[in-house]
């Protein structure tokens, strides 16, 4: 019998594989599908501060909505500082800056702390289930920001990445709602 991280590394693995299947098109009109979902939420319609991502490869791709966005409502992209993630607001392309750790892009600029004013919390991962489970890269990096957050959250993945069930912790932070493509 595999133990939780065990299966979890496994599901990883899986995802990996999966993703393989697709073109970076494919993944950009997947994308796009799912964005067109949570723009007609209405909860999305009323928010005024969303918590985004900057996507890297293989994620749901998140640059047009940004782009779309951020002059409307506020958007805010987490940045990794030591094992925790910090907010900023995204003001632009042109002012975003190469993360120290993973090198993913993040805005310059003082970190956003009136976290309490997040309407709704868009989150990646690698994995999410019927239950909205959410499984992550394994750092737990969203698991922590989640515990201080009271936004709505929403997690996003493509339908091979969408499961029956998955393997979670106690720690694992569940999401209010999954949309997939």
């Amino acid at each position: 019998m595999l133990t939780v991280q065990e299966q979890k590394k496994e599901l990883r693995q899986q995802i990996k594989s999966a993703k393989k299947l697709y073109s970076e098109n494919d993944l950009l009109i997947f994308s796009n599908e799912i964005f067109n979902k949570l723009e007609s939420l209405n909860i999305f319609q009323y928010s005024s501060i969303i918590l985004c991502y900057w996507s890297i490869a293989g994620e749901v791709f998140t640059h047009d909505f940004i782009k779309k966005w951020y002059q409307k409502k506020m958007i805010l992209l987490p940045g990794i500082a030591g094992e925790n993630l910090i907010l900023k607001k995204f003001n632009g392309f042109d002012k975003l800056i190469t993360g120290e750790n993973f090198n993913i892009l993040e805005p310059s600029g003082q970190a956003y702390t009136d976290w309490e004013k997040i309407d709704i919390a868009i989150i990646p991962g690698i994995a999410f289930d019927k239950n909205n489970n959410r499984l992550g890269r394994g750092k737990a990096f969203y698991d922590k920001l989640l515990t201080g957050l009271s936004a709505f959250r929403i997690g996003v993945c493509f339908k091979f990445q969408y499961f029956e069930s998955i393997p979670i912790n106690k720690h694992d932070i569940k999401m209010d709602m999954v949309i997939y493509d």
